[in-house]
C-alpha cells in the first residue's frame, strides 16, 4: 500500500505469534480496480472526464476557468468585499483553479503575502505554458479529496472508488456533485459514511451552484437531491486503525530509504491486537455522543458566535485519545488517536497536554518513597495534611492553586487527598518532601525531562502525552517495573531476513513497596473517589485508576494485565469544563468491560502484597493502633517500620505499649508478623478496604492468607474483636465530584 509515495506491501499485527492476513489493517475499499488506481497511478486525461463531473467542479470552484487568464478578477472582488464585510474570519477565497494547481504542484498552504505572490507568478507561468485543458487535467488528478481509513484520496479517479466503489465514468449527477463539494472542506466531507447530513450539505450545495450556472435544470437539482447518496463505509479494519499505522509508517520512513520501501515486500509483525482495538472504537464512539451531550449548549452557543460573525465554518468537537497497552511488556494492543481520522489526521495520542491529576500518584510515589529511604519527613497513607486555601511563595514568587470547584475538605489523611484528588492537600505534600524529589522520582520513573520542580509540578502542569502518561503508569502497574511502550515486533523482508526485531524494554523504577502503597490509594480512586464513575458503570473487577482535568479531561487505569489511557480535550486548548470523571471515566470503564470480556485480558489477579509492607488495624478518628473500644475500625498499609506504633488514645489506648512481645501486642495485633521468609515481616491484611463489592452486594471475599490468620487468633483476641466490630465506619467521601486537578 502506498503512503507518502512510498510502497510497503504488508503490514500485519500479530496475535500470539501467528500471521494475519494483511486486511486486518489494510481497508477492504482497496479493491482491484482502487488498487491500480493507486499502484499505477495513471492519470486521467481530460477528454475522459465526465461531463457532468466538469460540470460540477466548475461551479463549485472556478465558474469563470475557461475565461480568465489564471486570475478571476471578479473573483477576486467579490471574496474581498466578503472579507470587509466579516473582518475576523476568511469568508470567502479567491483562488483559481489554475492558482490551486500552482499551489499544490509548487507551494505550502501557509497564508502569507509571500505564498500568495509566488502562487500568482507561478499561475501565469502555467497559463503560458499549457492549455486549459491540461491545466485542469492536473487540477484533477492531484486535488486532494480527503482521507479513507489512513489514505489520502488525491484525484477525482481514486474519489470515485473510494466513495462510490465505481469508475468516475459510473457517477450519477448527485455523485459528481457530492465529490465536488468536498473539495471546500475535505477532512469535514469526507466522513459523510458516517455523517450523512455532510454528504447531503456538499451535494445540494454543488447542484443549486450547477442549476444557478445552467448546467442542469430545476428538474434535475429536485430529482438529484432526492436520490440518496450511497457512500461505501470505510472499512471496520482501516478504519479502527488508522493512527496505529501512520506510527508504523513514520517508523520505516525514518528506518528505510524510499528505494527499499519501494523495490521490497516489506512484512511488519506489530503488536496491535484487532479486536481490542475494535473495541476501543466502539467504546469511544459511545462515549463521545456522551461528551457532546455535555457539550452540547456550548456547542449552540458557538454556533451562534460564528453565525453572527457570517462565518459557515463547523463547530469544534472535542477531540480523543485512548491508548491500551500490557503493562507487563509495553506493548500497545489499541490506539485511536482522534474521533474522525477523516477529519483531522493529527495522533493524539503523541499531543503533549497538561495532564492535571493523573500526575498526582506520582507525587504520592515520591513522597511514600521517604520511608524506604529512611528519609524525612516520612509519609505514610495515614499522615494528614490541611486542605485549605493556601498560597505558596517559591522562588519569589505566590502560586495559589485551588480545589476543583473551590471546595476544601479541612483536615484529611493522604488516602484522602489523593482519593478525593485535593490540590491544596496535593502541593503541601509536595512542598513537604521538596519539590526536587518529586522531579527525581517522576523523571526515575521514565517521565520527560521538561518536568521542573515547581510547585505546580504537583498538579500535572509540565506535559506529556497519553503515550507518556501509560508508560509511567506501567510502574504501578507492575508493582515497580516501568515498560517501555512499544507497536512493532518485526520487520521481514521479502527474503525472509529479519531486519528488525523487538523484545519488550523493562526496567526496575519504583520500590515495589511504594508501588503497592500507590495502588491502595487508587483502588480507593475507583471505589468511593473521584473515579466512581467507573464502579457505577458495572466495572468490579480489582483496578486502580486516576482521574485528571486540566483544560482536558483524562483518567488513566490498569488491572493486571491491562493498562489504559483515555484523554479528551479540544485542539485549541479550550477548556473542556468537565471532569475526567464525567468525561473520559466512562469511556474507560466500557473499554475494560468488553476487553476483559477477552481470554488475553480476563485472568485479573488482585494486586499482591510485596514483602516490606504492614498492614494493621487502626481508629480512623485518633488514626492509632485500635484498641478493642474503639467504635470504628480500618486497615491501613504502610511501609514497614512506619505504622502508629501506640494506640488510640481516644478510646482507652493511653500508656499502652506494643513492645515486641508484650501480650497488649500479640492481643491488639500492634506488632507485625514474621514469616519464614521476610527478613523485613509484613502483616497480611484480613480484608482489602479497597476490594470492590461482590455481586450480592456486599464487601469482596476476604484474602485467604487473612482468613488463615484469622484462625490462629487467640482466645483473647477473639474475645476483643466482638467488641466495636458491630458499627460500619462512616463513608466520608462517597462518589463526590472530582475536587482537585490542575486548572
Amino acid at each position: 500500500m502506498q503512503f507518502r509515495g512510498k510502497s510497503i506491501k504488508s503490514i500485519r499485527p500479530l496475535e500470539g505469534g501467528s500471521e494475519m492476513d494483511t486486511a486486518e489493517i489494510e481497508p477492504e475499499l482497496i479493491t482491484n480496480l482502487f488498487d491500480s488506481a493507486r499502484e499505477k497511478r495513471r492519470p486521467v486525461r481530460y477528454e475522459d472526464l465526465p461531463v457532468m463531473q466538469v460540470d460540477a467542479i466548475l461551479s463549485a470552484e472556478d465558474k469563470r476557468f475557461f475565461e480568465h487568464g489564471g486570475f478571476d478578477f471578479i473573483r477576486i472582488a467579490g471574496a474581498a468585499w466578503a472579507d470587509i464585510r466579516h473582518t475576523s474570519q476568511h469568508y470567502q477565497g479567491a483562488s483559481t483553479i489554475t492558482m490551486q494547481v500552482a499551489r499544490t504542484f509548487f507551494l505550502s498552504t501557509d497564508r502569507n503575502w509571500r505564498r500568495k505572490l509566488a502562487e500568482a507568478l507561478i499561475s501565469l507561468e502555467l497559463e503560458q505554458r499549457f492549455n486549459k485543458q491540461q491545466i485542469f487535467e492536473m487540477y484533477a488528478n492531484e486535488v486532494y479529496l480527503g482521507n479513507r481509513g489512513s489514505f489520502g484520496i488525491r484525484g477525482f479517479s481514486e474519489a470515485s472508488v473510494a466513495y462510490f466503489g465505481k469508475d468516475m465514468r459510473e457517477l450519477s449527477l448527485p455523485e459528481c456533485a457530492y465529490l465536488a463539494g468536498i473539495i471546500r472542506a475535505p477532512n469535514y466531507y469526507s466522513s459523510a459514511d458516517r455523517h450523512p447530513e455532510r454528504g447531503a450539505q456538499a451535494r445540494d450545495r454543488v447542484l443549486t451552484q450547477m442549476l444557478d450556472n445552467k448546467y442542469i435544470t430545476a428538474g434535475d437539482l429536485e430529482e438529484a437531491k432526492k436520490a440518496p447518496l450511497k457512500i461505501v463505509h470505510a472499512s471496520s479494519s482501516g478504519r479502527e486503525a488508522p493512527y496505529f499505522v501512520d506510527m508504523v509508517k513514520d517508523h520505516l520512513l525514518d528506518k528505510y530509504s524510499e528505494n527499499e520501501l519501494l523495490s521490497q515486500n516489506f512484512r511488519v509483525y506489530t503488536t496491535l491486537d484487532p479486536a481490542l482495538e475494535r473495541d476501543a472504537v466502539a467504546a469511544i464512539e459511545a462515549g463521545m455522543k456522551n461528551v457532546d451531550t455535555l457539550l452540547q449548549k456550548r456547542y449552540d452557543k458557538w454556533k451562534r458566535e460564528l453565525a453572527k460573525k457570517g462565518s459557515n465554518e463547523p463547530v469544534p468537537e472535542a477531540q480523543v485519545a485512548l491508548v491500551a497497552l500490557d503493562p507487563r511488556n509495553g506493548e500497545i494492543k489499541a490506539l485511536v488517536g482522534g474521533r474522525d481520522y477523516g477529519q483531522s489526521q493529527l495522533n493524539h495520542a503523541l499531543a503533549h497536554r497538561q495532564p492535571g491529576s493523573v500526575f498526582k500518584p506520582f507525587v504520592y510515589a515520591a513522597a511514600f518513597d521517604n520511608a524506604v529511604d529512611n528519609v524525612q519527613p516520612i509519609i505514610t497513607p495515614a499522615t494528614t495534611i490541611d486542605d485549605e486555601p493556601t498560597t505558596f511563595e517559591f522562588d519569589g514568587k505566590e502560586y495559589t492553586p485551588n480545589n476543583y470547584s473551590e471546595r476544601f475538605m479541612g483536615r484529611v489523611t493522604v488516602r484522602d487527598a489523593l482519593t478525593n484528588s485535593l490540590n491544596v492537600a496535593t502541593v503541601k505534600v509536595a512542598e513537604l518532601i521538596g519539590y526536587g524529589r518529586v522531579v527525581q522520582v517522576a523523571r526515575q520513573m521514565g517521565l520527560g525531562t521538561n518536568i521542573q520542580p515547581t510547585p505546580s509540578v504537583a498538579l500535572g502542569a509540565y506535559e506529556m502525552t497519553p503515550v507518556d502518561v501509560a508508560a509511567g503508569y506501567t510502574t504501578f502497574a507492575t508493582m515497580g517495573t516501568r515498560a517501555e511502550p512499544q507497536f512493532i515486533r518485526s520487520v521481514v523482508n521479502s527474503d525472509g531476513e529479519v531486519l528488525e526485531k523487538f523484545t519488550p524494554q523493562t526496567h526496575a523504577a519504583l520500590d515495589p513497596r511504594v508501588a503497592f502503597l500507590v495502588d491502595s490509594l487508587l483502588k480507593d480512586v475507583l471505589n468511593r473517589g473521584t473515579g466512581a464513575a467507573v464502579r457505577a458503570r458495572g466495572f468490579t473487577l480489582p483496578a486502580a485508576g486516576k482521574t485528571g482535568t486540566s483544560r482536558d479531561g483524562w483518567f488513566a487505569g490498569f488491572t493486571s494485565n491491562l493498562l489504559c489511557v483515555v484523554w479528551v480535550g479540544f485542539d485549541d486548548n479550550r477548556d473542556l469544563g468537565f471532569t475526567g470523571g464525567a468525561a473520559d471515566a466512562p469511556i474507560w470503564a466500557d473499554f475494560m468491560m468488553k476487553a476483559t470480556s477477552m481470554s488475553p485480558y480476563r485472568d485479573v489477579k488482585d494486586f499482591t502484597m510485596p514483602d516490606g509492607v504492614q498492614s494493621v488495624v487502626i481508629d480512623p478518628e485518633s488514626l492509632q493502633l485500635a484498641t478493642p473500644n474503639c467504635p470504628t475500625t480500618r486497615e491501613e498499609v504502610y511501609v514497614a517500620g512506619s505504622a502508629p506504633t501506640d494506640f488510640c488514645e481516644l478510646h482507652g489506648g493511653h500508656g499502652l505499649s506494643t513492645s515486641t512481645g508484650s501480650v497488649l501486642s500479640q492481643v491488639f495485633g500492634g506488632q507485625p508478623k514474621t514469616t519464614q521468609t521476610d527478613t523485613n515481616p509484613s502483616v497480611v491484611m484480613k480484608s482489602d478496604p479497597n476490594r470492590p463489592p461482590d455481586a450480592t452486594g456486599q464487601p469482596g471475599a476476604a484474602d485467604p492468607n487473612a482468613q488463615n490468620a484469622d484462625k490462629k487468633k487467640n482466645p483473647l483476641q477473639k474475645i476483643f474483636g466482638i467488641f466495636g466490630g458491630k458499627k460500619k465506619e462512616p463513608d466520608k467521601a462517597k462518589s463526590k465530584p472530582e475536587k482537585g486537578d490542575s486548572p
